[in-house]
């Protein structure tokens, strides 16, 4: 069974992107790893050929900044570097530049990759998701959070980058058939030094909108403040992958926040109180599960 990682990334040390944690997290599954670098303005080019210069190859990029409309050129720098994986490759394993998986799930990983190797009715397999939010001690509970995701995919050439990149389809729109997996994605696009997150939130926006929606709508500042986007989180009390311990040791910013002020709203409490009946999860599913 050969797997092969795949990502895209620009700009990852300005907007401070734990981009070598997220790759080498699943680094151990992987025969090799294929990384759509786009042209960018720091070293980021550099930072991924070190990461692994035996398993990891580059493919140079350039991003369509023309394309101004719900994150459209994410998804085809996605598209990208998921045509460049070999021919040979059995399964293909999506990272994004903020995600990372703890290396306690890498075992149930590799086995369900084998276990549904030779089967065609499974197109891919389905993680969790925890998101964390202003700092690596809390997690987002809101329904806005998606809640899992396709991240290992057939090497199928028919399959594409959904949107944004979220999540994957195939030809003529099709969802893709896959197995849920117990394993988490630790999702960390929110936990940032506050002025780096300031940086990425005024920039990454012209990726979804245009100039006159940035103006009205992105709120300018020197240091993004994460009190303005709360609605409700809940502490994190495991521990986090081995690959963040220098990453979180090197936090330079407190954030503390008092659950017992969370806002949920009353869909979500609908929405809680319909899952804890068996078919009643009303969830947006870019997915068939199998």
């Amino acid at each position: 069974m050969k797997v092969t990682g795949f990502s895209f990334i620009k700009n990852a040390i300005i907007y401070d992107y734990p981009v070598v944690e997220a790759i080498t997290s699943i680094l151990p599954l992987c025969d090799e790893f294929v990384v759509a670098v786009g042209k960018s303005d720091d070293d980021t080019r550099n930072l991924i050929e070190n990461i692994d210069r035996n398993k990891i190859r580059i493919i140079d990029t350039i991003w369509d900044e023309n394309l101004r409309e719900g994150g459209r050129v994410l998804a085809l720098e996605t598209d990208k570097a998921f045509a460049e994986v070999s021919d040979d490759t059995d399964w293909a394993f999506y990272i994004q530049g903020d995600e990372v998986i703890h290396e306690k799930y890498l075992d149930a990983v590799k086995e369900n990759m084998r276990r549904y190797q030779d089967d065609p009715g499974v197109d891919g397999l389905l993680f969790r998701y925890l998101h964390f939010y202003g700092s690596y001690d809390y997690v987002g509970t809101s329904s806005n959070w998606y809640r899992h995701e396709i991240r290992v995919i057939r090497n199928d050439k028919s399959i594409y980058s959904y949107r944004d990149a979220q999540g994957f389809r195939k030809k003529e729109n099709q969802k893709l058939r896959v197995k849920p997996l117990d394993a988490f994605v630790y999702h960390y696009g929110w936990v940032k030094e506050p002025k780096a997150m300031q940086r990425k939130q005024e920039n990454f926006h012209k990726y979804w909108h245009d100039d006159e929606w940035i103006d009205k709508n992105v709120f300018k500042a020197k240091e993004f403040d994460y009190f303005r986007k709360i609605s409700s989180l809940r502490h994190f009390e495991g521990t986090h992958p081995k690959v963040m311990e220098q990453r979180i040791r090197s936090k330079n910013w407190k954030f503390d926040y008092d659950i017992s002020f969370n806002k949920t709203s009353f869909k979500d409490k609908m929405k809680n109180l319909l899952r804890k009946y068996p078919g009643l999860d009303f969830s947006y599913r870019n997915y068939q599960i199998v």
